[in-house]
Order: structure tokens, then sequence, then C-alpha cells
């Protein structure tokens, strides 16, 4: 067995599967999820492969997005500070990507790069903290542009709107895969990054929109 095959079935991705199919059904009865796409190219599975990104609007939004794209395994990245202590094997275990934002090293960055030239899936808030509540995005960090460019993966953006009350469904806005960066013949230009990056928080917007256009 290759060393890539023998990663996906590793013990803890074992664990995880385990865990994701038990807590799926009382998950899906509970939240009732309600799915929205921008177009049917949104509704295409993902396939091998690439980096997921959200709004942050609290706690549970890695909960959430288990059944926003509840097919594929998440390799979440989460701060540093969460490893540490007694709940640690709880993000270990769930294949969480450790990161230091006030010092982020290339080891880090590099892991991540690894996860996604392995086909997997990665999963991180631009944003990099959870917002302030006002219902306003904070400003995008480059950090999922620059590994898409690193990696040549896609970023799938996806909007989950706050539960104000837990009786409300869970709904999400999934937009169509932003593959800028997959030509491999696409040059390093720091402008270009900047871009993408803002491209990618105005689709996070335009998905907003389009769940409070549906509610209508």
């Amino acid at each position: 067995m290759s060393g890539n095959k023998a990663k996906l079935f590793s013990f803890k991705n074992i664990i995880y599967d385990i865990t994701k199919l038990l807590a799926a059904l009382p998950g899906f009865i509970y939240f009732r999820p309600k799915y929205i796409y921008e177009s049917d190219k949104a509704k295409k599975r993902i396939r091998g492969a690439a980096i997921v990104v959200s709004n942050h609007t609290g706690f549970f939004d890695p909960v959430y997005l288990q059944f926003a794209v509840w097919y594929r395994r998440h390799h979440f990245v989460c701060l540093q500070k969460f490893f540490e202590g007694k709940a640690a094997w709880i993000f270990k275990s769930f294949l969480c990507i450790p990161i230091d934002k006030e010092n982020v090293s290339l080891n880090s960055f590099r892991g991540i790069v690894e996860h996604l030239k392995n086909g997997e899936v990665v999963t991180m808030f631009p944003e990099g903290s959870v917002n302030d509540g006002s219902g306003e995005m904070a400003q995008f960090k480059s950090g999922a542009t620059l590994m898409s460019f690193q990696s040549k993966a896609p970023i799938v953006p996806i909007y989950v709107e706050q539960r104000k009350h837990w009786y409300k469904r869970l709904r999400f806005a999934i937009g169509e895969p932003i593959d800028d960066f997959c030509n491999p013949e696409t040059k390093m230009n720091f402008g270009l990054i900047d871009n993408i990056t803002e491209k990618l928080q105005n689709k996070e917007k335009e998905l907003k929109q389009l769940i409070e256009e549906k509610k209508k």
C-alpha cells in the first residue's frame, strides 16, 4: 500500500469516519440543513483537493461545515492554543491542523499544502477568528489564496447563516469553486493574490445576499 493510501486508512481517519457517521443522522434531523447553490456548477460534489472557506460566526462553525460538505473529511486549520491542555486530544482526533497566527511558520504552511497535494480537503476561516457578531465579516487574510496558488487546489466558498435560535434550520449558500490558480502556468504575483483574496470575500458577501433573497 502506498504512503498516501495508508494515510487514507489511518487510525485517526477511521475514528473520524465512525464518529461522523454516528453523528450524521441525529445531526441532519436536528439541523435540517438547507442548501442554496449559486449555480449548477456549485452543486457538483468536491472531487480531489479543495480549500473550503467560510465566514466565521461562532465556535460551532466547524460542526456546521461537516454538514455543508458531509461526504468529505475536513482538515480544519485552527489556532495552536487549542492543541494545548486537556481538550487537545479532541482537535488532534478530528484531523485539525494547528497554526500560530502570531508566528506562522513555513512548516505549518507546507503541512497544509501537503494535505492538499494528497487530494484532501482543508477547511479554514479567512477572517482568522470569530467575528464580532455585527453580521459584518472581518477583512479576509490571504492564507487560503496563497495555499491555492501553492497546491493548485480550487477554493470553495461557503456562507453559513448564523443560527439565532436553536430551532432554526441550518442554512448554507455554496458558491462555484474559485480556480484561478489551478492552471500550473500561473505565476506568483502578490497583486493577483490580493485580487483573488478580495474576490473571495466579495463572493462570501454575494452568498450571504443569496440566502436573504431565498428567504423572501
